[in-house]
């Protein structure tokens, strides 16, 4: 349950976010915006303010701006998309994934800022039933504060000298409330993480940014996954590319995501943005960025398309981007079963 709510409210967010940058851009330009719609298919709310019906629909798969003459009909309507200056178009289309691409910054500095990056200590959040920490009587809560008389200072030393005590003992001071206990312990091998380890998950603390400096790192971060998303496609066109997942798999990512705390959804979310943005100024019929594409080629013939050519030309993306959907999601379900099978 808590994937499905995950899911649903992190793709609702991201397809408002991206429709709100057309809206927004279009409405600026003084055009005439006929739906505001979030889902596809039978409406489960809907209103009218002004000339714009704002609707939610049952299907929660994507989300649509209606603009006025954007369903092939030409009009003389000045306010109409077609009839509006051929510049002020490509701004509204572009808007969309630019929004997605400064949600994208944005999510990055709330994690690093006000929510805070989770660090771990050499606090006891828990100990493993079966290994020596548990053993010994080490309680969660409690600190290690020294091992063989070294002071340890974060969950980074501890982990290094516990690999360097291989099948051998290890003198550990463990501090609880105001005394301290000195244990003698000795590692455990555990064969699926391949390292030696005494049974102990570290409590963690959040470490926060300032705006400034979190805004920064919202604004690296979201250039470094943009870079490694252009190399990627660089890669997939050379036949190399990564796995692609569909809803089923993402779903499954934001539920994981979900289930290891908010800062890991929000993470997910802004690289989910930045990808939903980039993705969308592909010149593939039905995208922005066939749009975008075909609003050039006007400007350079001087012509527009025809409308009923245009429109034949993004139902065939349609059709075309929905059997890609149906292929990747029976991919992720057959992946997912297979996991399952073999665990």
């Amino acid at each position: 349950m808590l994937t499905i709510v995950a899911w649903i409210v992190v793709l609702g967010v991201l397809v408002a976010v991206h429709e709100l940058g057309h809206f927004l851009v279009a409405k600026a330009f003084s055009m005439r915006v006929d739906e505001y719609s979030l889902g596809f298919g039978p409406s489960l709310w809907k209103r009218r303010w002004g000339e714009t019906l704002y609707a939610v629909r049952m299907i929660p798969l994507g989300g649509y701006v209606r603009l006025g003459g954007m369903d092939g009909a030409r009009r003389d309507d000045p306010r109409d998309f077609p009839n509006r200056p051929l510049g002020q178009r490509f701004l509204v289309i572009l808007a969309g994934p630019v929004m997605n691409l400064l949600l994208a910054v944005l999510l990055y500095a709330m994690a690093f800022g006000p929510i805070g990056q989770p660090v771990p200590t050499t606090t006891v959040a828990n100990t493993l039933a079966g290994y020596p920490a548990a053993a010994a009587g080490i309680r969660p809560g409690d600190r290690i504060v020294s091992v063989d008389g070294h002071p340890i200072r974060n969950w980074t030393e501890l982990q290094k000298t516990i690999q360097r005590h291989a099948r051998q003992p290890i003198a550990v001071a463990v501090a609880r409330g105001r005394h301290v206990r000195r244990i003698s312990l000795t590692t455990r091998y555990d064969r699926q993480v391949k390292a030696w380890l005494i049974g102990i998950q570290p409590a963690t603390r959040a470490v926060h940014l300032g705006v400034l400096p979190a805004i920064r790192r919202g604004v690296s971060d979201t250039a470094q996954l943009a870079g490694a998303w252009f190399g990627a496609m660089v890669r997939l066109v050379e036949g190399h590319g990564p796995n692609v997942e569909g809803p089923v798999g993402i779903a499954v990512q934001v539920g994981i995501a979900a289930n290891l705390g908010f800062y890991y959804l929000v993470l997910l979310s802004a690289a989910l943005s930045l990808n939903l943005g980039l993705f969308n100024i592909l010149p593939f019929p039905v995208l922005d960025g066939s749009r975008l594409f075909l609003i050039g080629l006007e400007g350079v013939r001087k012509k527009a398309m025809d409308p009923q050519h245009e429109g034949l030309i993004h139902l065939a993306g349609m059709v075309i981007l929905l059997l890609l959907v149906v292929l990747v999601t029976f991919h992720d379900v057959a992946s997912l079963v297979g996991a399952r099978g073999s665990s």
